[in-house]
This record gives C-alpha cells, sequence and structure tokens, in this order.
C-alpha cells in the first residue's frame, strides 16, 4: 500500500522494511529499495503514484544493508545511484564489508545475495551534499557511511536506519545492529542540531510519522 506522507511524498512497505518515493520539480527520487526481492514492490509503487520507471531521476541510499540496497541493481531504472561516500564502494560491489563485530559478520553472511550496481552508476555522497532537492547529512554508526535526507521544501527527513519508530516513539538505532552505537548517538545529535526543521520523518523500521518529526528527534537527542 502506498501512503501520501506529504505532498509529493510517498511510504511503502518491502519485505520487512519501508522505502520512500518523492516528486518534485528536480523529478522523481526513489529513497532506498528493499531486499534483493523487492524490485516489483518498488516498480510498483512508482507506478501507483502515477509515474512510468523512465520518470526516476535518481536513487537514494541510506546506507549498505540488503533491506535498504538489495534491488537497486535489479530496478528496470537507468537513473543514478547515490550512497554515503564510506558504503558507496560496497554499493557497487568494489570492497566488501571488514570484520569487525556481529554487524559485520551479517553484511558478509548476506552479501552474496546483494547484487552489485554497476559502478558508472554509483556516485558516492558527503557531508552537505544536494542532491535534487535533498540534502545529505554524514549519520555513521549504523553503518559507516549511513547518510540521512533532508528535502526541505517538502517538509520531510528520511533518515534510514539512524532512528526506528518503537513504542509510538523514536529510538535510537538498536547497538547489536549498528558497527558504533556511541556514533549513532553522536549523529543523532549533530544531525538533531544541523538539519532544518521538519514534519515528517521516515525511517527504515516501524512507522513514519507525518508531523513533529524534528521536535520528536530534539527530544530524542536530549534524552
Amino acid at each position: 500500500m502506498l501512503t501520501e506522507l506529504r505532498e509529493g511524498v510517498w511510504w511503502y512497505e518491502c519485505t520487512g522494511v519501508n522505502a520512500y518515493l518523492v516528486a518534485d520539480g528536480d523529478g522523481v527520487t526513489v529513497v532506498d529499495t528493499g531486499t534483493p526481492f523487492d524490485a516489483a514492490t518498488v516498480e510498483e509503487a512508482v507506478e501507483t503514484a502515477g509515474f512510468g520507471l523512465g520518470a526516476v531521476d535518481r536513487v537514494l541510499l541510506t546506507h549498505y544493508d540488503l533491506d535498504h540496497v538489495g534491488a537497486a541493481a535489479k530496478l528496470a531504472v537507468d537513473a543514478p545511484v547515490y550512497a554515503g561516500r564510506d558504503d558507496a564502494p560496497f554499493v557497487a560491489g568494489e570492497r566488501r564489508p571488514r570484520l569487525a563485530g556481529g554487524k559485520s559478520l551479517l553484511q558478509l553472511a548476506v552479501g552474496p545475495l546483494v547484487p552489485d550496481v554497476p559502478d558508472d552508476r554509483v556516485h558516492p555522497v558527503a557531508d552537505g551534499d544536494e542532491i535534487g532537492g535533498f540534502t545529505a547529512y554524514h549519520t555513521p554508526g549504523h553503518t559507516p557511511g549511513h547518510v540521512a535526507f533532508v528535502h526541505e521544501d517538502r517538509g520531510v527527513a528520511l533518515v534510514g536506519d539512524l532512528v526506528v519508530e518503537r513504542g509510538g516513539e523514536l529510538r535510537p538505532s538498536p547497538w547489536f545492529i549498528s558497527y558504533d552505537a556511541g556514533r549513532v548517538a553522536d549523529s543523532i545529535d549533530r544531525f538533531a542540531t544541523d538539519a532544518p526543521g521538519f514534519e515528517a520523518i521516515g525511517m527504515g523500521h516501524g512507522t513514519p510519522f507525518e508531523t513533529g518529526g524534528s521536535d520528536r528527534l530534539a527530544a530524542l537527542a536530549d534524552r
């Protein structure tokens, strides 16, 4: 089911994870792509929103995990794919995660299931980069190259696994699925301070909030 969070901002569910679609004057943007088995779900979402697959101008990936990048190489689109500078080499298959605890073990175990995106389509993203109507914020911790994207005109932040929704509240990404829980906390604090105000906040797991997004994030940072 496709749910419109804000004008031109849609949320839909893939296999155990959320994904998003944004349309504005800069075109149509897919944000995260679900698992390797979700290409048809992503494509159906684009078409249900009223766009052809050829209208997709870019794919933004918040981070390298099977459930966020899995279908990126399988989509019937030829759009550029943007990922955080430290995660982009994994998306393109140029590097594999190094062995550094439980999170990396999981990534190494499921990595063979994730098709590589051709390297000429993968574009590394740095903190503060502007891509279409979005601004990228480097938010490491869950993964080294995790990025949150804010679309100020649409009033939405799409934050991947920086936070999750549980029990009607925002909570930090759990330590046991993160590279560095301390850096997750630091990234939440910095993002809450640096990002412009936004109403809607969409995360990878849990129900997005349509209102009060930046206030909710600030409250989490203050705990």
